[in-house]
């Protein structure tokens, strides 16, 4: 890398030698990952109204078991290959099920099926996708490192995410929704080849860790197999509080994430019956969303995490969603959930992930891919479903939408405090491994 590059680089982040390749690397992945995501999102929220909105607690449900299934098959992948084979693997059958999905939909075979599906299939893409990312992130940063340059690398995600509803934005009525399929895998197979070219980077990066701790560093490369059995993320987390204080917060997360999504979905639904302009208003969220998170990661999220740790920056996104179901309790309008919704993904995106995947580059390598993978999956998948019918039945008693919006500020008051207590167990970790 160029020198003008390093001074661009310096402006908006601090890197030390050795680190600046994998840095551009892992940006460029997170960037061209999360571009093709965001080209599919607006048609995924399109669909999951097509399919028919009293349906979306089955297609949560449906989503969890197959996620249930997947996940052991991930596992045995994981413990069998070494990394720098099985995440391309991961993301070219992915390539694989968006061609078949653009068949189907190009030639108009089952379109309420197909559309079903799509939901389930792009819900399980992903959390699959990205937790593959972060888990490759925690095995190649160390704790110092993560906390630097996590909030720069997830701000090419961010680049990312404003570039895909861009273009759906822009093309989804001139196009047709299915063609931008064909953009999605284009950019999720430039996204395998900047994985590659990061996996030829790990050494330098790793060799940067060691120098700044004057020792090993908690960073492998990766050209061994975890070994293992494909169900040890799940004993992890029974054994570790630490593990399980990260599970619940996901959880909570995930609680708070579908309550939303569900009242945004009854919203929009309300306001028009074009699916071309829903697909514009949920492309418009995304793009306000990304326009914010890119802002704030660019100019302060690796100043705050490192000055403030972990917890407190994980604990702005349940402050978020305090303070707005607190709103649309008071008023559930169209304009408000679009606000919230833009909010919240900024709060989530720009600090709260990045503070989150920090507290993972204190685990050892197993825990980063079996039981995170665990929690970014199932726990996540597991409390979407459980949560969608648990608004169905709130739904059903005769509550409406402000009612239920009160009823979750409590929840986000606990899932404050868990976040603060999980940032002093990561520091008190990180602390032990420099003694180490």
């Amino acid at each position: 890398m160029n020198s003008l590059l390093q001074r661009t680089v310096d402006r908006l982040v601090t890197t030390r030698a050795g680190e600046l390749r994998a840095l551009f690397w892992s940006f460029a992945y997170f960037f061209c990952l999360l571009a093709g995501y965001y080209v599919l999102r607006p048609l995924r929220d399109e669909m999951g109204i097509a399919g028919g909105v009293r349906n979306l607690p089955w297609l949560f449900t449906a989503t969890f078991f197959v996620m249930l299934a997947a996940v052991p098959v991930f596992g045995a992948i994981v413990a069998r290959l070494p990394r720098r084979r099985f995440i391309p693997l991961v993301y070219h059958f992915f390539v694989a099920n968006i061609a078949i999905f653009w068949l189907l939909l190009t030639f108009d075979i089952g379109k309420v099926h197909v559309a079903r599906v799509f939901f389930v299939w792009i819900s399980i893409f992903n959390l699959f996708a990205v937790s593959v990312f972060w888990s490759f992130m925690a095995d190649l940063y160390a704790s110092e490192q993560g906390k630097r340059l996590f909030g720069f690398i997830a701000a090419g995600g961010s680049a990312g995410a404003l570039l895909g509803p861009t273009v759906a934005l822009w093309l989804a009525v001139p196009l047709g929704p299915a063609n931008l399929l064909i953009v999605a895998a284009l950019l999720i197979e430039v996204a395998v080849f900047c994985a590659l070219r990061l996996e030829a980077a790990a050494p330098q990066l790793r060799a940067s860790a060691e120098a700044a701790a004057g020792s090993s560093a908690n960073v492998k490369a990766g050209s061994t197999s975890l070994g293992g059995s494909w169900f040890a993320g799940i004993a992890m987390l029974v054994r570790s509080p630490y593990l399980a204080g990260i599970a619940l917060w996901v959880a909570l997360l995930s609680l708070a994430g579908t309550f939303l999504y569900f009242q945004q979905a009854e919203i929009v639904k309300a306001a028009s019956d074009d699916p071309a302009v829903r697909t514009r208003i949920f492309a418009a969220i995304d793009l306000a969303a990304g326009l914010l998170t890119l802002l704030v990661q660019f100019l302060a999220t690796g100043r705050l995490i490192t000055r403030f740790g972990a917890g407190p920056a994980a604990a702005v996104l349940p402050l978020v969603f305090l303070l707005g179901f607190l709103t649309l309790w008071l008023s559930p309008m169209l304009w408000l959930v679009i606000a919230f919704q833009a909010i919240q993904r900024t709060a989530n995106f720009s600090l709260s992930n990045p503070a989150r995947e920090v507290l993972f580059t204190v685990l050892d390598r197993e825990e980063k891919y079996k039981a995170k993978n665990v929690i970014d999956l199932v726990v996540f998948r597991g409390s979407d479903a459980l949560s969608s019918w648990l608004f169905s039945a709130l739904r059903g008693t005769g509550l409406e939408l402000g009612a239920i919006s009160l009823a979750t500020v409590p929840v986000t008051a606990g899932w404050l405090a868990l976040a603060l207590w999980l940032g002093r167990q990561q520091e008190q970790r990180a602390a032990a491994q420099k003694i180490r």
